[in-house]
């Protein structure tokens, strides 16, 4: 039953992938058609066709290898500066720009002199390449505030899970108490694994961020209002200052990073909470700047993936992971011994999750990214307007092309670096904890 479950879950999972692929590309396909440019091709995935139907000037189709999807446009990059499409060069970088730019007019017909990409005004070309990373923006944040709004979210709350039997400052990594270690002031004020703590110093409480920086910012005397048995009752904890871990500002912790505080001693409990539709915007934004950051930092997490690739190291939580990863968590969410809305709610978030990732990767300003092409964009737009500024003569389109060289490198690295996190996804894979 285990098995067939982790199947469903990535059958779901890769639904969902094609899904957000078909919608990235339809952004991209609609503002197309809408500007005028001739798009021959929509396809979800690569590789062999596994089905096509053409409708109008437009192929639509899916492919064997479901990850990733494109339209193919025509006129992507303007002639060269002679005015010819093919040449030929015995250089290889000109080579690559010569391949690209007649790759751009491979289905040239009469007529599409007019409905060629890059004859388009600059602003008009943003909106095409933007397009498709937006609808992932759309549709990543749509389902989290859907979520989190009608479902909720898994949530630390003002309710004792655990209470702490003694004082450990949290760099020592134990749960067990030594000889010579204070008892914990939440144990000595009576305070119950159960209790719901509703009010701090005589004022209320509605969320644990809000408690625990109450509670840090305290040492000595405090008065806690808990709810026992659909009674209240006012206990007394005296607390000190102990070494706790740093949190985040919404109340998770940052993994090795320590500070002394007021502490109390005990461990919440969580629950699943509805989240208000400013707080979903709250968390959304965290998201984001997580999200940001986690780029940012890509580079710096290679040793650990090779590592857990190739040597004997952990694979991080926080470890980017691939399609394939990602769908073998998917699999695993459907195995997991919790409610089947607990599940579909987890898949859901893994899905917005993976549609976020695709809006901020994608706006990198790095060929052959649909960044990389708004930068082209922005700069013949500069130039434009330099130019009409300065009462020089117009320079044209930029010739993307030209960074096509650029372009191969960086898709190269892409490439290695996606091959790396699929042979740690396959031997050392990223489990739910």
């Amino acid at each position: 039953m285990t098995t067939l479950m982790m199947i469903l879950g990535i059958v779901v999972f890769v639904i969902g992938l094609l899904f957000s692929i078909a919608w990235h590309e339809l952004g991209h396909l609609s503002t197309a058609k809408m500007f005028g440019i001739r798009v021959p091709q929509y396809m979800v995935g690569f590789g062999p066709t596994l089905f096509s139907r053409k409708k109008g000037d437009t192929e639509y189709g899916i492919k064997a290898i479901p990850l990733g999807g494109y339209i193919r446009m025509i006129g992507m990059f303007p002639p060269g500066p002679d005015g010819k499409i093919e040449a030929r060069s015995t250089s290889p970088w000109r080579g690559m720009i010569e391949d690209a730019r007649s790759a751009a007019f491979e289905e040239l017909r009469p007529g599409d002199e007019s409905r060629l990409f890059y004859t388009r005004k600059p602003w008009k070309r943003v909106i095409v390449m933007f397009a498709g990373p937006f609808m992932n923006l759309i549709l990543a944040v749509v389902i989290f505030l859907g979520v989190m709004m009608t479902f909720g979210i898994s949530t630390q709350t003002t309710s004792v899970g655990k209470v702490s039997d003694c004082v450990i400052e949290a760099s020592q990594n134990r749960n067990t108490c030594a000889k010579g270690d204070k008892p914990a002031p939440a144990k000595a004020a009576g305070l119950k694994a159960g209790d719901k703590i509703v009010a701090f110093q005589g004022k209320d409480v509605g969320d644990w961020s809000a408690l625990q920086s109450k509670i840090r910012e305290t040492v000595g005397p405090a008065t806690l209002t808990v709810e026992r048995d659909g009674k209240r009752l006012d206990l007394h904890a005296n607390l000190i200052k102990n070494q706790v871990s740093k949190t985040d500002g919404d109340g998770g912790y940052v993994e090795g990073k320590y500070v002394y505080a007021g502490f109390l001693g005990f461990t919440p409990a969580s629950g699943i909470v509805q989240q208000s539709f400013g707080q979903s915007v709250d968390r959304m934004g965290n998201m984001m700047e997580n999200g940001v950051e986690s780029i940012v930092a890509l580079p710096s997490k290679i040793p650990d993936l090779w590592d857990a690739a190739f040597g004997d190291g952990d694979r991080k939580q926080d470890s980017p992971m691939g399609v394939v990863g990602a769908a073998r968590v998917g699999g695993e969410v459907f195995t997991l011994d919790i409610p089947p809305e607990n599940q579909i709610a987890m898949m859901l978030f893994l899905l917005a999750g993976f549609n976020l990732s695709l809006f901020l990767f994608n706006m990198l300003p790095l060929l052959p990214l649909d960044g990389g092409h708004i930068a082209g964009a922005l700069w013949e737009s500069l130039r434009r307007n330099v130019a009409k500024v300065f009462r020089r003569p117009d320079p044209g389109p930029f010739d993307v092309a030209k960074l096509m060289p650029v372009a191969y490198v960086v898709a190269g690295i892409f490439i290695c670096f996606t091959i790396l996190v699929l042979i740690a996804d396959v031997v050392n894979p990223v489990r739910i904890s």
